[in-house]
């Protein structure tokens, strides 16, 4: 083709510049800086980013897990608490309380069991109305969680009551309580105050406490 040829159909030169500029343009972009990718390249792309969107799900589910169960630790850890306030909270005020039963049972054992049956109206009155009173305050402790307890003839507990004197007898184990000078207090499963006792000394050591063996088992 003469230069003339050309000079006279510029608008046909023009369109194959661009068609070859397009062609050039496209087989750049299916080309990596090695060359055109593979198609077995092509899919290991893909599996690669797939095996990614794999793992941060595990990531994310395992968060979510995670986070899960650091919720329901803190709902139960909550609820205990609740609880706890809930059952403890009147421990001070039933400490308090208990000096008057106290009291209660000092004026009771004033007054002995003949004086009780020779009484007078007025005095069998006066005694019969303070034991009500004792029983009802023992009574409404329990309502709300206080037990009194009054370990005689149980075996010496540190952790419950409070040893004031031993007595030797060695008709008597070792190590029981023979006698209780104050009654003690339980709020739930916490001592409100120990049983003032005391405590058998110089006989045979109580015999150990023997566990069934199904109940071992259970335990087990």
């Amino acid at each position: 083709m003469s230069d003339e040829t050309k000079k006279a159909d510029p608008l046909k030169n023009e369109a194959d510049d661009s068609e070859l500029s397009n062609t050039s343009a496209s087989e750049q972009e299916d080309e990596t800086p090695t060359g055109k990718r593979t198609p077995e390249e092509v899919i290991d792309a893909l599996l690669q980013e797939n095996q990614e969107l794999r793992d941060e799900k595990e990531a994310l589910r395992d968060q979510m897990l995670r986070v899960a169960a650091d919720m329901e630790n803190l709902r139960r850890r909550t609820q205990r608490e609740v609880a706890d306030s809930r059952q403890y909270a009147i421990s001070n005020f039933a400490r308090d309380v208990l000096s008057i039963g106290d009291n209660l049972d000092r004026a009771i054992s004033t007054v002995s069991d003949e004086e009780k049956e020779t009484a007078g109206t007025t005095l069998a009155a006066l005694v019969e109305g303070v034991e009500m009173t004792g029983r009802e305050m023992v009574r409404v402790f329990a309502k709300h969680g206080v037990t009194k307890e009054e370990p005689e003839g149980e075996k010496f507990d540190p952790n419950r009551h409070q040893a004031v004197f031993e007595v030797p007898n060695p008709a008597v184990a070792s190590g029981m309580v023979v006698q209780v000078m104050q009654a003690g207090y339980m709020l739930g499963d916490r001592v409100l105050r120990p049983a003032m006792v005391g405590v058998s000394k110089g006989g045979p050591k109580p015999a150990p406490k023997v566990v069934p063996d199904d109940a071992s088992e259970i335990e087990d």
